[in-house]
């Protein structure tokens, strides 16, 4: 592993540090290593107030003596929680304290934690395959069966469940804490009630925004920034702008003809005049789908695999220009887009304010009446939908309109090519999900909110790990903590409208967004691209499914897969389904070939300390 740490008990005989090149280890007071593995001098850190130790790895521009002032607080694992809560970025906290040792990652899962035991102790991790390298651990195919079967959508927790055999993701309200030889799941963060007036949310969310993204660029070396044309990444341009050094703002060029990204984004940049912009044009880009026998890691499948090549591509160009942070808007639409489960509690506390809002998205989004009545009269429980999505799991796709009012936002159907065992396994998966479900929030809008970012945050991280290769930092404040927070306080019927796109985000950038851009209502297309690209790589898609992995595990059909690949596609709900399907082959490839590679087992073996 590249980079990333694991965290041992005192007393563990492991040995840890051939996981890392070059390791780093921070000791428990015995001499005995506490932390092992491999973080930058501006990732990490640490201090100590008496017997509490702290440790912070990741983005949190915080001076030791500030942490030290808080670890003064800590007497015991209890404690924790509210420092943890004071801390801006976005990172992993690890505090030692006479009574254990507590793990915490992000509450969008940005940052996740993992945990198995090793020569009966339990050892955490930030990445689950560190542990499966560690420990010889081979697939869980029950939860791969489930991710294949669910066609991506599969919500958290099951969604963010390690598919490595032994290991566990703990759930991202929740801490470890390892006492002795065991460990706990503790959970310690619940989402803010949702109270404060827009007016009043807003300026909390812009000071947030505006921190996290000054905290961010305060380096010599050139800041590099998405400029899409949309608000979520023009928001973060002109914040960087005010304090970076030196700016320069990127973007794809579109094949779309239809796409207007490039009329905001040219307007943007004119206004940005003490940045230099570069767009890449589309003929000098790798298409979609490009090289799609490609692996992105080994930690999970990757979702986003049709712009993997595209990706690494931009990643170069970056690095070309000296880029060391590179800012993204990832998360925004997870965090201010419209997902109208708040309706539920909105009719039965103000009626007539959700009848108004109900016939806004009628004329939106033409969906059925009675579908929506039929719906907002359920009071069905979270349980009660993991059950009922196991249930229907090979049945026909529901309308393209149907509103989405339920606890997991979309439907869970079965991809055609997903064979009768993989369903059989999924629906074992759900079921078992369902027995220890619980809501992420009190309000089934926030609930839907939490689950958004909980879906995508995952996949950012390994994101994140392309632009690690060249030595770029990724940053994305829309996912920081406190930035989430903010956002989760405020009113859920002023945050999310029919008649407005991403209210509460427009209200906070109003002093920083071009008007043009702050009251934009399209978004972009790439319809065209996807189409193109998955074209121009069809013969590399039907060479790599026909001697396909998952087959020979009895997971899909290759024929099937085939089938569809070659067959003409109303809509293109059938490309991303191959996106996902495409994510899933080539970690499974990795992942076979590393659970059961024996030099990697000999190798652990020789490391165990006497």
């Amino acid at each position: 592993m590249s980079t990333g740490f694991v965290v041992l008990p005192d007393g563990c005989p492991t040995d840890t540090t051939w996981l890392y090149e070059s390791p780093q280890v921070i000791t428990h007071p015995s001499g005995r290593p506490w932390l092992v593995g491999r973080w930058g001098a501006d990732e990490i850190v640490q201090a100590q107030a008496g017997s509490v130790r702290v440790v912070v790895i990741g983005h949190c521009p915080v001076t030791t003596t500030q942490l030290t002032r808080l670890a003064e607080r800590v007497c015991e694992q209890r404690d924790v929680g509210p420092l943890a809560r004071q801390l801006p970025g976005s990172h992993h906290l690890i505090v030692t304290s006479p009574d254990g040792t507590s793990v915490r990652g992000t509450i969008t899962g940005l940052r996740q934690v993992f945990h198995t035991r090793v020569d009966g102790h339990a050892v955490a991790s930030d990445r689950p395959d560190t542990l499966a390298l560690l420990t010889g651990a081979g697939v869980d195919e029950g939860v791969l069966a489930a991710r294949l079967a669910t066609g991506g959508r599969l919500p958290a927790p099951l969604g963010t469940a390690s598919v490595w055999s032994g290991i566990s993701a703990v759930p991202d309200d929740h801490c470890l804490i390892m006492e002795g030889e065991r460990a706990r799941e503790v959970r310690w963060w619940q989402a803010p009630e949702p109270e404060l007036p827009l007016e009043e949310g807003a300026p909390a969310v812009h000071a947030a925004l505006s921190y996290a993204v000054r905290s961010r660029t305060s380096s010599r070396h050139p800041v590099t920034a998405d400029l899409s044309g949309g608000m979520d990444s023009t928001a973060l341009c002109f914040l960087a702008a005010r304090s970076a050094h030196q700016l320069l703002t990127f973007r794809w060029g579109e094949a779309d003809a239809g796409n207007d990204d490039a009329m905001f984004a040219a307007h943007s940049a004119a206004l940005l005049v003490q940045a230099s912009h570069m767009v890449v044009p589309q003929h000098e880009l790798p298409a979609l789908f490009a090289h799609p026998g490609d692996l992105a890691d080994t930690e999970q499948p990757y979702p986003f695999t049709r712009t993997l090549a595209r990706m690494k591509h931009t990643v170069g160009l970056l690095a070309d220009r000296g880029s060391r942070t590179h800012f993204a808007g990832h998360g925004a639409d997870e965090l201010f887009g419209r997902f109208p489960g708040y309706l539920h509690r909105l009719l039965r506390r103000q009626p007539r304010l959700a009848l108004r809002h109900l016939r806004g998205y009628q004329a939106l989004n033409r969906w059925p009446l009675r579908d929506m009545l039929a719906q907002l009269a359920r009071a069905d429980s979270v349980q009660d939908w993991w059950r009922a999505e196991a249930d229907s799991l090979t049945n026909p796709a529901p309308a393209l309109r149907q509103p989405p009012l339920a606890w997991g936002l979309m439907p869970l159907r079965a991809p055609v090519w997903v064979t009768e065992s993989a369903v059989d396994a999924a629906r074992s998966q759900l079921r078992t999900a369902a027995e220890t479900a619980s809501p992420f929030a009190d309000d089934r809008g926030q609930h839907q909110y939490l689950v958004a970012l909980r879906a995508t945050a995952p996949a950012y991280r390994q994101f994140a790990r392309l632009f690690d290769t060249a030595g770029i930092r990724l940053h994305q404040p829309y996912l920081d903590d406190r930035v989430v927070e903010a956002a989760l306080a405020v009113r859920m019927h002023e945050r999310c409208t029919p008649w407005e796109y991403k209210p509460l985000l427009a209200a906070a950038m109003r002093d920083t967004l071009p008007e043009r851009v702050r009251t934009r209502t399209t978004k972009g297309s790439f319809d065209e691209d996807l189409r193109a690209g998955l074209h121009r790589s069809l013969d590399e898609l039907l060479e790599l499914f026909a001697d396909s992995e998952l087959a020979r595990a009895g997971l899909i059909s290759s024929d099937v897969v085939r089938s569809q690949l070659l067959t003409p596609q109303a809509n293109l709900s059938g490309h991303f389904a191959v996106e996902q399907l495409l994510g899933c082959e080539t970690w499974f490839r990795a992942a076979r070939h590393l659970g059961r590679s024996e030099r990697r087992q000999k190798e652990r073996e020789r490391h165990i300390l006497p």
